[in-house]
């Protein structure tokens, strides 16, 4: 599952991911409301952690807010509050399952296989600037209708910088995209990657770079298509 855990202790969040993601899961991190709503407007998950109290926006309102932009995967809350009223307003708000904290991981992992066997329809989006395009549901490039042979990490980073075009990556930000990929690495093979998406965007017909490099801070993509 692509799973978003949206938790604003590092002490919770570190290594819950670190669990989730050796049980073969695609996760990403987000540390307060804002930045969780960010995150699920660029990726379709199927599963969204979410801690009740969190910074900027709340967990109570960032579900609100997911499920009246149509959001239709599985929100399971995480929270230190048990009261019965606080378990009703999670539910109320459009959670599909409410764990107090503390929990043990195996708890966790046994309700999110209950809620992966429940019949869901998520529609994937597409993320599309100019003539190039990727398909979230089939993992599939194109440009101008060409369609790009891209490696799984290559994947991977063009999805960020299409999911966020305004934001400059550092390489250490890309580096943590694709953590769950390959654990042992250097900023030298984002270096590499890069190089190589610039190159096969350019065979497919790019006449400008899309990826700009943004000197001494890192990488941001260049919505300029002619």
């Amino acid at each position: 599952m692509r799973i978003l855990l949206v938790e604003d202790d590092d002490r919770i969040a570190k290594p819950l991911a670190e669990d989730l993601r050796h049980q073969h899961h695609v996760v990403d991190v987000a540390s307060d409301g804002i930045e969780g709503w960010h995150c699920t407007q660029a990726v379709a998950y199927d599963l969204i952690l979410l801690d009740l109290m969190l910074p900027k926006l709340d967990g109570i309102a960032l579900c609100q807010q997911l499920r009246s932009s149509q959001y239709k995967g599985f929100v399971l809350m995480l929270t230190a509050l048990d009261t019965t009223t606080d378990k009703v307003m999670g539910l109320d708000a459009g959670a599909d399952d409410y764990l107090v904290k503390p929990f043990e991981l195996e708890e966790l992992s046994a309700r999110i296989r209950a809620l992966s066997r429940r019949p869901v329809n998520l529609q994937k989006p597409h993320l599309r600037y100019g003539p190039l395009e990727i398909n979230q549901t089939s993992h599939t490039v194109t440009y101008a209708g060409t369609v790009l042979n891209l490696t799984p990490k290559e994947y991977l980073i063009l999805e960020c910088f299409l999911g966020h075009p305004t934001q400059v990556f550092t390489r250490s930000m890309l580096l943590d995209k694709l953590w769950e990929l390959e654990q042992i690495s250097g900023e030298n093979t984002i270096k590499t990657h890069i190089t190589n998406l610039r190159q096969k965007l350019k065979a497919a017909g790019s006449n400008k770079a899309t990826i700009q490099t943004v000197y001494g801070v890192g990488y941001r993509f260049v919505q300029d298509f002619e």
